[in-house]
C-alpha cells in the first residue's frame, strides 16, 4: 500500500489478563532482566518502541520501533515438549528484544535467532498457570518481512513474498514436516482462522488498513469462539490488537493503531511512534465495552483517523488518549442504571 508495509496482529491471551500500551525510550543497560532470566545488555543504546505488554511480564505481544520495524509472536507447539525445559526466554521477550535491538527486519531475525540459540526458550507464558510453549514470529520493515518458527533452540526462517499470515501452528513447509505436533487439533482450532486470513490476503491484495481492521474484528474462521476475534470463555480471548504502517524513511515516521480489549467491542487509536504514548486508560475500561457501544466507538475512531491523517504533531498521542478517556466516561454514564424512583 503506497510504498509502505502493513503489519497487523491480534493478541489472544487468557480473557482476564490486562495489557498496557507503552512507549519504551532508548536506554543503556549492562544487563537486561527479561521475564524469567537475566541476559547481557545491548552493545549501545536500544531503539525506542511502542508495544502492548501483558502487565505481569517484561516482553511484549506486538509493537513497532522508531526504525519502522514491526514484530509479534504466536504460540505454537511441536513434537518437542516445552514443559521439561528450565526458565529461559519466552516468545514475548524475544519480540521486545528484537524491537529494542533491530533497525531492520533482517536484523530482527538475527536478534531473535541468535538469542534463541544462546539462551533458549522456557518458562511459562501465562500469569496464572504453568504453560510454556514455543513461538513463531513475524517481523517486518518497509522493504521486507520474515516468518520465524521455533522448537526449543531450533528455528527456520522464511522470507515473505507479497503477503503472509501466521497463526498458532507451524506453517513453513519444511519446518512443519519436521516438527508439527501430531496431536494438536490444528484442523479445528487453528486452520479455519489461518484459512480466513489467507483468503483475505489472496482476495484483497494489496490489502489496505481498513480491510485488516475489519478482519481483526471478524468472527470468522472457527466454531465455539475460535475465530479471528476470539471468544472462548475461560480459555482464550483476543485482549489487544495492533495495525501498523511501516513507511520508507523519506515518507515520515511509522504509525500504529493500537487497541485494548476485544476488537469487536473496542476501538483502534492511532499513535505516533517515537514519542510518549500519553495517558492510556486502563485495559479494564476497554474490556467492559459492549457491542451496543459500537456506533459511538465507530464515530470516535473515524474522527481520530481524520485528525491523525491531517497531521499529528508531538502532542498527538496525549490528546488522542484524552479524547478516548472522555468517550469512555460518557459511555460509562450511559450504562449506569437509573436511580430507583
Amino acid at each position: 500500500m503506497d510504498g509502505a508495509t502493513l503489519f497487523a496482529k491480534n493478541s489472544d491471551r487468557p480473557p482476564d489478563e490486562p495489557q498496557v500500551i507503552e512507549w519504551h525510550p532508548p536506554r543503556r543497560e549492562a544487563t537486561t532482566r527479561a521475564t524469567h532470566v537475566e541476559l547481557p545488555g545491548h552493545d549501545g543504546p536500544t531503539l525506542g518502541f511502542v508495544g502492548s505488554r501483558p502487565t505481569w511480564m517484561w516482553g511484549v505481544e506486538h509493537g513497532v520501533n522508531e526504525a519502522a520495524v514491526g514484530a509479534g509472536n504466536e504460540t505454537i507447539f511441536t513434537t518437542l515438549d516445552p514443559r521439561p525445559f528450565p526458565p529461559a526466554l519466552v516468545g514475548m521477550d524475544l519480540v521486545r528484544l528484537a524491537l529494542e535491538r533491530a533497525a531492520s527486519a533482517a536484523a530482527a531475525v538475527e536478534v531473535i535467532t541468535t538469542l534463541l540459540e544462546r539462551h533458549g526458550q522456557g518458562g511459562s507464558g501465562h500469569r496464572d498457570a504453568d504453560r510454556p510453549y514455543w513461538s513463531s514470529f513475524m517481523v517486518a520493515d518497509p522493504r521486507e518481512a520474515f516468518v520465524i518458527e521455533t522448537s526449543g533452540r531450533e528455528w527456520m526462517v522464511e522470507a515473505v513474498d507479497g503477503a503472509r499470515a501466521i497463526s498458532n501452528r507451524t506453517t513453513i513447509p519444511a519446518f512443519d514436516a519436521a516438527h508439527r505436533h501430531p496431536r494438536q487439533p490444528v484442523e479445528t482450532l487453528v486452520d479455519p482462522r489461518l484459512r480466513a486470513s489467507d483468503a483475505l490476503l489472496d482476495d484483497a491484495e494489496p490489502v489496505d488498513r481498513h480491510a485488516l481492521v475489519a478482519h481483526l474484528r471478524s468472527h470468522v474462521g472457527g466454531d465455539d469462539g475460535w475465530t479471528v476475534c476470539m471468544h472462548v470463555p475461560g480459555v482464550e480471548a483476543t485482549t489487544a490488537s495492533m495495525v501498523a504502517r511501516l513507511p520508507a524513511p523519506a515518507d515520515g515516521p511509522p504509525a500504529a493503531w493500537f487497541l485494548l480489549g476485544s476488537p469487536c467491542r473496542s476501538l483502534y487509536v492511532p499513535v505516533v511512534v517515537g514519542a510518549p504514548v500519553g495517558g492510556v486508560p486502563p485495559w479494564e475500561r476497554f474490556a467492559q465495552l459492549r457491542a451496543a457501544d459500537r456506533a459511538a466507538l465507530d464515530r470516535l475512531e473515524a474522527a481520530l483517523d481524520d485528525r491523525f491523517a491531517s497531521g499529528a504533531g508531538p502532542a498527538w498521542n496525549a490528546a488522542a488518549w484524552s479524547a478516548v478517556a472522555r468517550a469512555l466516561d460518557a459511555l460509562a454514564v450511559e450504562q449506569r442504571p437509573a436511580p430507583a424512583s
